[in-house]
């Protein structure tokens, strides 16, 4: 039987889950909730048949899912609020802003029982398993560490211009929003990470997010994770993974396009068919029913997010 399922948060990622949970047959989205009149309109036109709702409180009461799309800062309250009630959660990434106040929420979270997940996008992807595995095989030699490119002509993106609190320090920002996934990745494959030093760059309007980071992040073992991000200059847009092996490298590109070099140029891997964005979230939704039975998955646990929220939070502050 479909679970039913609350949606609050309307913007580009609610309604992008909204239309694969609708295109899933595990999945019935009964309520939306989202205080701006367009993206509800928006939400509403793709799913006539859920119910727009006056509050987040009433779309919680309505479902046995609650997938929570809205800004981080609300986050916490929504999600504690739906756990209380004995409804699983699913959160976006960033877990949060304030990480005393994510503890809080982690520690609730566990407290109650409730089934709950992040959605990490890579968690269940193709490119982890496969970088996983080989790893694991020794197909990739000895690890030698990660690096990581993002750069953007300007940020927000253009898709992403409505919402509007991306730009702004208080919750938004490509450290969290986008590197953040990365970190996941990384921890996954080489275990928890630290941050050795950070350099954030910020225009000269301090409401406004960084525009540039170079960090060194490390795990137990001392392997190095290297960043480089910035934003800036006419160029389009690049998003680049590298996890090195003495014998063998892996890239991944715009969060699933995969590549492989032995020393000479990365040459791509064969994807499963179907549009790359879709057939993540689909296996995203596939690994979220396991999770919501008690089931193994590999989503991303608000613990790991946690972790996460961490070392952005320190790289975004600085370390010399």
């Amino acid at each position: 039987m479909a679970v039913k399922t609350a949606i609050i948060g309307l913007g580009i990622m609610g309604r992008r889950m909204l239309e694969h949970m609708l295109l899933h047959e595990g999945y019935a989205p009964v309520a939306l909730w989202d205080p701006d009149p367009a993206a509800r309109a928006a939400a509403q036109e793709m799913a006539p048949g859920a119910r727009l709702v006056d509050s987040a409180e009433e779309a919680i009461a309505a479902a046995d899912l609650v997938y929570l799309s809205c800004p981080p800062k609300p986050r916490k309250a929504y999600a504690l609020t739906a756990a209380a009630a004995g409804k699983a959660v699913f959160l976006e990434k960033p877990l949060g802003v304030d990480v005393a106040e994510s503890e809080a929420l982690v520690a609730g979270l566990e407290a109650s029982g409730v089934p709950a997940a992040v959605n990490f996008t890579q968690a269940a992807g193709a490119a982890l398993a496969n970088i996983s595995r080989a790893a694991d095989a020794g197909e990739m030699g000895d690890l030698a560490g990660v690096d990581m490119v993002v750069t953007y002509a300007a940020w927000p993106r253009a898709w992403q211009q409505a919402a509007d609190w991306l730009r702004f320090r208080a919750e938004g920002g490509m450290t969290r929003e986008v590197l953040s996934h990365f970190l996941f990745f990384s921890q996954r494959l080489l275990g928890p990470l630290s941050v050795t030093w950070a350099r954030p760059s910020y225009p000269n309007d301090p409401a406004l997010c960084e525009t540039a980071l170079l960090a060194r992040l490390e795990n137990a073992h001392g392997l190095p994770v290297s960043i480089l991000a910035t934003v800036g200059g006419a160029q389009p847009d690049r998003q680049e993974f590298t996890v090195k092996g003495s014998r063998a490298s892996h890239r991944v590109s715009n969060f699933s396009e995969e590549s492989v070099s032995q020393g000479t140029e990365f040459i791509d891997v064969a994807f499963l068919p179907g549009e790359r964005r879709a057939v993540a979230l689909k296996a995203q939704l596939d690994d979220l029913l396991s999770c919501l039975s008690g089931r193994p998955h590999r989503l991303a646990t608000p613990q790991e997010a946690l972790h996460v929220q961490r070392l952005v939070e320190e790289m975004l502050r600085g370390k010399p």
